[in-house]
């Protein structure tokens, strides 16, 4: 009987040992995530409508009448633009409907392009913005920390793999364990502790898959990981296998350098134009704008014209229908594709990266994929102000409040495991984790002396 009892009580040790493990680390994943999870996914669940916003935003600039007349040719539309603009041309956006203006992006001699709009019907310059100074570039250069440079955005990185262990251990802190109050019910008034105890507790196990999904879809954009992980899948010129496009030219161009991208496709390079022995003379704006219409690019695509002998005039296209991506490549002599690719050319890690990214983004499933993920947005905000208010109720006067460390080292052993894992995958997330196990030895350190 007493043996029974005394291995009831290991047990019981055990398992308290356990919980205080995990509880320490969930703490410390929280203190590390919780601004940035506030500020991605207020930023995050802005960008999810990023298209609506602007087009509201920017109504004088991007809108028109619909005439019954033709549009005007886009070297009229462009010339308009470089009279009132001068520089040099970048790209052109065709109107995507009869009542969307023209988007004509320059390059001035001094400072950053130029994004002009033009009424396609009659060349009337409606306005002038900033290419990348628009209300929504703003927004999705705060949810990536772009603003406070490469330090910052790739403490994204960090908090990402923080996250995915902030929600694992979480999960483990909420199991019931034969509890049934705070489990999926919410206890008390906003006055007392438990409420926002139970509030972070049930929206955290509501919201969690959607943490863990944003996090592990968005690392694609981090600034090491996403990088390696980039460039390793657009290896070889696009990532095709042998075979499947004819021997093309490739200059040491990337898709990025000309404009925005799909994510998988920023490190593919370009291929390079060969002038023919025929035909010296550049096919023109006019023309590749005729040929692109005819190999039926989706509305809305945006044109990259060449800006030397040997460029491209390059199309590409990201409607929310990932079927209908798609980037083409013109020789500028000859109008002839060099490179025509769609989604069903990527290779089975290209299609799942874009279909998260697709999604991320709140684009694959069209408005329901926009208010699930708002929904998820403003649960997460409001799992990071319960969970800080539950600590701030909680912790002693002038102290942090860390959980007490396990009475044994073996108890932490679960967790470490998951960050070494961590670790290993993510290699910002694995320097941090050494840095915070550090900072936890200075603190039990600090914590032995001030007892003794």
């Amino acid at each position: 009987m007493n043996t029974q009892a005394t291995t009831l009580d290991t047990d019981a040790i055990r398992h308290v040992d356990v919980y205080r493990a995990v509880w320490r680390w969930h703490f410390y994943a929280g203190l590390l995530v919780i601004p940035f999870l506030i500020v991605l996914s207020v930023t995050g669940g802005l960008y999810l409508f990023h298209n609506e916003i602007e087009n509201a935003w920017y109504r004088d600039l991007k809108s028109v009448p619909a005439q019954s007349t033709p549009a005007l040719a886009p070297s009229a539309l462009t010339q308009a633009a470089l009279q009132a603009h001068p520089g040099t041309l970048a790209k052109y956006l065709p109107p995507a409907t009869p009542e969307a203006a023209a988007q004509v992006v320059i390059k001035p001699a001094a400072g950053a392009s130029l994004s002009v709009y033009v009424n396609p019907y009659d060349a009337h310059v409606l306005g002038v913005i900033p290419e990348r100074g628009t209300l929504m570039w703003t927004i999705r250069r705060l949810h990536s920390l772009d603003y406070f440079g490469p330090i910052a955005n790739g403490a994204i990185e960090i908090a990402a793999g923080w996250s995915i262990l902030l929600v694992l251990t979480g999960i483990y802190l909420w199991w019931p364990r034969g509890r049934k109050q705070g489990v999926i019910s919410v206890r008390s008034t906003p006055s007392k502790r438990v409420f926002w105890r139970d509030t972070h507790a049930v929206t955290g196990v509501i919201v969690g898959f959607f943490i863990l999904f944003l996090a592990t879809t968005g690392m694609p954009w981090s600034i090491v990981w996403g990088a390696k992980v980039n460039q390793w899948a657009n290896g070889n010129n696009f990532g095709y296998p042998a075979g499947v496009r004819v021997a093309v030219p490739m200059s040491d161009e990337h898709l990025a350098h000309m404009g925005p991208t799909t994510w998988s496709l920023e490190q593919a390079r370009m291929p390079a134009s060969t002038p023919a022995h025929t035909m010296s003379e550049p096919i023109g704006l006019d023309a590749a704008v005729s040929i692109f219409n005819r190999l039926g690019l989706a509305p809305g695509y945006a044109i990259n014209v060449p800006q030397n002998s040997t460029g491209v005039y390059t199309a590409a296209v990201y409607p929310n229908d990932l079927a209908r991506q798609r980037v083409v490549h013109l020789d500028q002599y000859s109008g002839q594709p060099l490179l025509d690719m769609s989604y069903g050319d990527y290779g089975p890690l290209g299609k799942t990266l874009e279909w998260g990214v697709n999604v991320h983004m709140g684009q694959e499933f069209g408005l329901a994929n926009q208010l699930i993920l708002l929904a998820a947005c403003l649960a997460i905000v409001l799992l990071c102000v319960a969970g800080a208010t539950m600590w701030w109720k909680r912790r002693p006067a002038g102290s942090l409040g860390v959980p007490p460390m396990p009475g044994t080292r073996g108890a932490l052993r679960g967790v470490m495991v998951l960050m070494v894992i961590g670790g290993i995958i993510f290699p910002l997330v694995g320097a941090s984790l050494l840095v915070m196990l550090a900072l936890d030895l200075l603190l039990q350190q600090r914590s032995k002396n001030t007892a003794s």
